[in-house]
């Protein structure tokens, strides 16, 4: 919807955004060993600075992270060289307490004090087991040999799971509302609604009720579990033979190849808009799951953890289809420059 090249780094910095730093223990590790000032401490772009920070030595090595003390002179007349400008953990550091909802771990515990193959039924292995069962389920549902009704269940098991996963996600890092009257509840909603969790529940929600069945619309489930399935068997089980000798080249991969994930989920998420837009001249049609769809869309081209990802695919398909329509079907500017202004409005 706008000319614009393509910017390796951007695509580098909206993966660096919308990691799970949440459920990687490495990040609790890194960040409670940061030293940095208190009152620089509660600013998120600070925050955001040291993230991006740890996403280039854990993740990407070739993210490319702006000093701190640029950033702070940009946005802040405070000075910053009390701030740590080296992402090196410091022994001697109180970590920080974490956010509200969260899982804790025990006083006097690491990540890494058990032995590499065990499990703890904690917040991170219940995720892993609801998206390995969602990958497992998603999969008998695209796959075209197996029966239809087989297929059909798993199809909605794989909604419904996902969306089971990502409300149980919300509620472990942001908690309930404090109250239930709308002040709090518009409070609650606003600090949720951009994140890729609640997008998602609202996507399998659209889906999980509605009559019409597109398998096209797990490809972004089966993009998601198997991302976050991947994460989990690297942090935990990179000691065990078996993982080494059948696992270890797929999670390699999914890891390397997040952005490509991202961006494939984006243009299937894309891509059913207009197969629902089809769909309203078939005896399946819904006015209302199309429209609400539709909206979700537009959260999607302007959230950040999927804004970029979305507008990259709406850019090519604008340098794709103005021309044809320029060409042999002008008629159709006066309801595109309508539908334009109801995208931003």
């Amino acid at each position: 919807m706008g000319e614009e090249r393509e910017d390796p780094q951007k695509l580098k910095r909206l993966a660096a955004a919308s990691y799970d730093y949440e459920n990687d223990s490495r990040w609790d590790d890194y960040w409670s060993n940061v030293l940095i000032p208190p009152h620089m401490a509660s600013r998120s772009g600070v925050i955001d600075h040291f993230k991006r920070k740890f996403y280039k030595r854990y993740i990407d090595p070739d993210l490319e992270v702006e000093s701190l003390d640029a950033m702070s002179s940009g946005s802040s007349s405070q000075p910053a060289r009390s701030a740590s400008p080296s992402s090196r953990p410091e022994p001697n550091v109180q970590p920080r307490p974490r956010s509200t909802g969260s899982t804790a771990q025990p006083s006097g515990a690491s990540p890494a004090s058990g032995p590499p193959t065990s499990l703890r039924w904690d917040r991170q292995t219940i995720q892993f087991s609801v998206n390995a069962w969602v990958f497992a389920v998603a999969m008998l549902g695209i796959f075209p040999l197996v029966p239809k009704f087989l297929s059909h269940r798993a199809y909605r098991l794989s909604f419904m799971g996902t969306a089971c996963s990502s409300l149980y996600s919300l509620y472990s890092l942001y908690g309930k509302p404090r109250a239930w009257n709308l002040p709090a509840l518009q409070v609650y909603f606003q600090s949720i609604i951009a994140t890729k969790d609640f997008i998602y529940f609202i996507y399998c929600l659209s889906f999980v009720s509605s009559q019409l069945c597109l398998k096209f619309a797990l490809i972004p489930i089966l993009c998601r579990a198997l991302e976050h399935v991947t994460k989990f068997l690297r942090r935990n089980f990179s000691r065990s033979s078996f993982y080494r000798k059948y696992l270890e080249d797929l999670c390699v991969w999914v890891d390397s190849n997040i952005t490509t994930l991202s961006i494939l989920s984006s243009q299937a998420e894309i891509g059913l808009g207009f197969l629902l837009i089809l769909s309203l001249f078939s005896w399946q049609r819904n006015i209302i799951q199309t429209f609400m769809y539709w909206q979700l869309l537009k959260l999607m081209y302007q959230a950040p953890v999927t804004a970029g990802y979305h507008q990259s695919v709406w850019n090519k398909i604008g340098l794709t289809v103005n021309p044809l329509i320029q060409r042999y079907a002008p008629f159709l500017n006066s309801p595109l420059s309508a539908a334009q202004r109801w995208w931003f409005r």
